[in-house]
């Protein structure tokens, strides 16, 4: 079972953002800015592209309602997407509010947060999602 599996069935506590029967999203505990968001397929699978293709659709269309509440959430140009996959072995997707393409640099130091600053994220996001 992958941390993002824990996650999801509750074992391990989260700050979730959206959730239904394929899918679930959750900020990251170690943001690059505030407002960072995972969307992983509830099936537990490593690589996105080994997702099957009925799945690949329905996860940008989960994510869209969440992208659009990070943007009006965060100081920012838009919500930024992208796919590394290397940490944890469960295909998800970030969605990241960024105002250049540096912001997606996932080589940069990450953000100390606390929980109540991931609360207040979280709290953020939820009041512009629908």
């Amino acid at each position: 079972m992958t941390i993002f599996s824990k996650i999801i069935a509750g074992q391990i506590p989260s700050y979730k953002i959206a959730e239904d029967e394929q899918f679930f999203a959750f900020l990251d505990i170690a943001p690059l800015v505030p407002g960072h968001v995972l969307v992983v397929p509830k099936i537990e699978v490593d690589k996105i592209f080994d997702v099957p293709d009925d799945y690949l659709g329905r996860l940008l269309v989960f994510a869209k309602p969440i992208a659009h509440a990070i943007e009006k959430a965060f100081d920012c140009n838009r919500c930024g997407i992208s796919v590394v996959g290397l940490e944890v072995p469960h295909a998800h997707v970030h969605l990241i509010p960024i105002n250049s393409a540096n912001d997606l640099n996932f080589t940069k130091h990450k953000q100390a947060v606390t929980a109540d600053d991931l609360k207040a994220a979280q709290q953020k996001i939820l009041q512009y999602l629908s």
